[in-house]
């Protein structure tokens, strides 16, 4: 993964902080015995992934592989597999 720099994006950055002070919240409420608190965690866990996702429509995430770099990859695997 780290070879396509998988999730190294605004979006994915700001999703997965937000998720995760969502779970932070929700963890201390857990253990204060403080139900509406966390649930209110939970429900900022569920608004990063809608950020995240929001953010990756508006353009900050991955870009989708156009067809030439697909077929570019494809052959280029062919290339070496048929050296081996």
């Amino acid at each position: 993964m780290a070879g396509s720099a998988h999730g190294h994006t605004p979006a994915a950055w700001t999703g997965v902080i937000i998720s995760f002070i969502g779970f932070c919240i929700a963890g201390v409420f857990m253990v204060a015995a403080n139900i509406p608190g966390f649930w209110a965690g939970i429900g900022v866990i569920l608004l990063g992934g809608v950020v995240g996702g929001a953010m990756k429509i508006a353009g900050l995430g991955m870009p989708k592989e156009s067809q030439a770099v697909a077929s570019a990859r494809d052959s280029a695997t062919a290339a070496i597999k048929a050296r081996a």
